[in-house]
């Protein structure tokens, strides 16, 4: 089954990825910013969240211990919802979607740092973002990668962290690694970008890569 960039007539899908700590909050907004530079009309939206039903799950995932097949379940219930209300609905106005995340964090997060049977993912990912014989995937996902350790230095003591934060080095590096697989596996769409640098740096490259990126 092939993946497929979601999109309507004009409409583009950008997710932002990263481990914690990687300075990926402070890339979407410049990215946002560079979007609305160039006339695009476009949404801002997050994963886990994006709808009324989203944000509640979205609470429960981030402080609630739970069952690891309870928590993939519910990331998938909130992207289905995503999708339906929200993602789906601005493609298919012509508009751009700029999402904090989507199914390549479940893949990392929960494959990689819980260990969830990816045999289970697939199904799942193909289960709510199948549509046809197409995997419905973003168009371009901007992965900010750093080191565990800078990760977590950036973290400390910055504020009161969830329970995906709050977990030990291993799990992060696990989520890391994971990751870069993934990007491995699909480097048309996958985009590394190296955010143990400073951030002027970071952008400069985004304000140059973004638009061959973008067209490709």
């Amino acid at each position: 089954m092939s993946a497929q960039i979601i999109q309507g007539p004009r409409g583009r899908f950008i997710s932002v990825e990263g481990v914690d700590g990687a300075g990926k909050s402070t890339q979407l907004a410049w990215v946002a910013d560079w979007l609305a530079a160039q006339g695009i009309r476009f949404i801002n939206t997050r994963e886990p969240g994006g709808t009324p039903l989203g944000e509640k799950l979205r609470a429960l995932l981030l402080s609630e211990p739970m069952h690891l097949e309870t928590e993939a379940l519910l990331m998938f219930a909130s992207r289905r919802e995503h999708l339906a209300e929200v993602i789906e609905p601005a493609l298919a106005r012509g508009d751009w979607v700029l999402c904090d995340r989507f199914s390549d964090a479940t893949y990392a997060y929960q494959g990689g740092g819980r260990g969830l049977d990816l045999a289970k993912f697939a199904a799942l990912e193909h289960w709510v973002q199948q549509r046809g014989d197409l995997l419905l995937q973003p168009h371009l996902t901007l992965l900010f990668d750093v080191p565990p350790e800078v990760s977590a230095a950036r973290m400390a003591g910055s504020r009161e962290l969830d329970r995906f934060e709050r977990e030990a080095a291993d799990f992060h590096t696990r989520v890391r690694d994971a990751y870069l697989r993934r990007a491995e596996q699909d480097p048309a769409r996958i985009k590394v970008v190296d955010a143990n640098r400073g951030i002027e740096a970071i952008q400069q490259e985004l304000a140059a890569q973004l638009p061959q990126w973008l067209a490709a």
